[in-house]
């Protein structure tokens, strides 16, 4: 068959410090670097409790579907490019809880790389002991943009791995390259740099796939995905979020342009570097078939673009979620995620069975650096401080109202820690929100988490691009046990049924080698404790 007919079938009281030795951890085994990755350039997986879904891309095209066999059983690759680059690997009713043997053949039936070994998650009736996951954000950049050097990133993801985490969660920003923005794009895809580094110019009124712009999408995305992630985490869960980045620019609202909501060309940027380098979410019974970016031609898709599930058993539920696909400009009505996203975030936590149900948004719960697309209305005064009193134009009230909306409903969870994790800031933060508007949360207060970025270039931080930290939004009342910290890292998260251990990474570009990324310990350790 020729590619083309493949292509077309295919609280305060609640943070609690500890010392960071209790959790010191050898530096990452040498015998991960001996690992034959062969023909594969990266590999990214994700699971679920009976499924395991791969995107693979490969050192030269391959002209026919290489084939996956997990345990002995094949499963035919399906070309995910239009060049045989790029492909996925779909394996479905496995057994839940159990470890695969997972190996790669091409066409001619050779191994395109060693085997390894992936597991599925515990059937989601069970209660398993423990789950620890790999939390972090901001992975992308190009190098030539001064992004942190794509070795260097990839050094801090392999100490993350050293901890062994069951599965890893990246939340949002995994390509920079801003097409419109007046504020960034000048820097960033729109520059001269950005189009001499790939070669031209994208075309917004032509489609992705089998254009021009595919071909340029590479070029641009590949540098910040592939030697960042590699072949590391072949044997660890990846779920990955998009922000606004991901759509190709950052959010911004000038009289000229308003960024978003995403247009349909930045939609189609967004939907092809997923499905060519990193997961979708694979389905979970508790969650709706028909939310946004789950249905096409009005049937339920079997994956999900921007809303999932971590389900871990009855041990954990991370409700993964992005602000910007479906955020509206409508004023007091306005909301970030739309309804049926909303009904169905307010659902699992009100019913879920698991001992930890956790939010995991794109958008962070309870700071700000002043900028347009977030919670709140906070907005950097002419004396450079934040304020309430002068308008942020553009900003919507209803986004404010819907995550008030949310935040109590996580502080009414009963017997449940109401937790926040995200990214977005590129900061490592810990807080505790007792106050949102004029809903009280001081019973069950919400605990907020910003997990560390990994690729942030120096001007890239808030107080570069902001001219301000990230700080605790005047609207509400916040606690911090980490106040935001400009500096590279990463967050691994232990859950067992009474508690939840937050220990935070950091490391910094100006004062420490690349060579310290490779024994970092927790800088600070957190114990939070199911309410009774």
């Amino acid at each position: 068959m020729k590619r083309r007919d493949f292509l077309r079938a295919s609280a305060a009281p609640l943070l609690t410090a500890l010392p960071s030795a209790v959790f010191a951890q050898s530096p990452p085994a040498s015998a991960s670097s001996a690992w034959d990755a062969g023909q594969v350039r990266h590999l990214l997986p994700t699971a679920n409790h009976s499924e395991f879904l791969l995107k693979v891309s490969f050192v030269s095209p391959l002209s026919a579907p290489p084939r996956l066999t997990v345990n002995g059983v094949a499963v035919e690759g399906r070309m995910t490019d239009t060049q045989g680059e790029f492909w996925q690997f779909r394996a479905t009713g496995l057994a839940a809880g159990k470890t695969y043997q997972l190996s790669l053949k091409g066409p001619d039936g050779k191994q395109l790389c060693q085997h390894w070994d992936l597991a599925t998650f515990p059937e989601p009736a069970s209660s398993p002991d423990h789950l620890r996951l790999l939390l972090f954000t901001c992975a992308g950049g190009h190098e030539a943009m001064k992004f942190l050097p794509a070795t260097t990133r990839h050094r801090l993801l392999k100490r993350a791995l050293s901890f062994k985490p069951h599965a890893a969660v990246a939340n949002g920003d995994h390509v920079y390259w801003d097409l419109r923005s007046p504020l960034t794009a000048k820097n960033s895809g729109g520059s001269e740099l950005a189009k001499s580094l790939i070669g031209g110019t994208f075309e917004r009124s032509s489609a992705v796939f089998g254009t021009n712009n595919e071909q340029l999408l590479k070029k641009a995305a590949d540098p910040q995905i592939a030697p960042v992630y590699g072949t590391e985490f072949r044997s660890t869960p990846t779920f990955f979020i998009q922000d606004d980045h991901d759509y190709w620019d950052n959010d911004d609202a000038f009289d000229t342009v308003i960024t978003f909501p995403p247009d349909f060309f930045m939609r189609q940027m967004a939907r092809v570097t997923q499905s060519m380098y990193y997961p979708e979410f694979l389905p979970d019974m508790t969650r709706p078939t028909g939310l946004p970016g789950a249905a096409m031609l009005g049937r339920a898709d079997s994956v999900a673009e921007s809303f999932g599930t971590l389900r871990y058993g009855r041990l954990a539920e991370m409700l993964l979620y992005s602000v910007r696909p479906t955020m509206t400009l409508a004023g007091p009505s306005a909301v970030f995620v739309e309804d049926t996203v909303e009904g169905w975030l307010k659902q699992r936590m009100a019913e879920s069975d698991a001992a930890h149900v956790i939010n995991a948004p794109s958008n962070p719960h309870g700071w700000t650096a002043g900028k347009w697309g977030e919670w709140y209305p906070d907005v950097l005064s002419k004396e450079g401080k934040l304020t309430l009193e002068v308008k942020k134009p553009y900003w919507q009230e209803g986004w404010l109202k819907q995550h008030d909306r949310l935040l109590e409903a996580m502080s009414a969870m009963k017997g449940k820690i109401p937790l926040s994790v995200s990214g977005d800031l590129h900061a490592i933060a810990l807080g505790s929100i007792t106050r949102t508007g004029t809903v009280d949360l001081s019973k069950n207060p919400v605990v907020s988490v910003v997990t560390g970025p990994v690729g942030t270039r120096p001007s890239g931080w808030p107080s570069g691009i902001r001219k301000i930290g990230a700080q605790p939004s005047l609207h509400l009342s916040m606690t911090e046990a980490i106040a935001p910290i400009e500096q590279h890292g990463f967050t691994i998260a232990d859950f067992t049924h009474d508690k939840v251990i937050l220990k935070f990474f950091k490391w910094d570009l100006n004062t420490q080698s690349v060579e310290a990324i490779d024994t970092l310990e927790p800088f600070h350790t957190a114990e939070l404790r199911r309410p009774a």
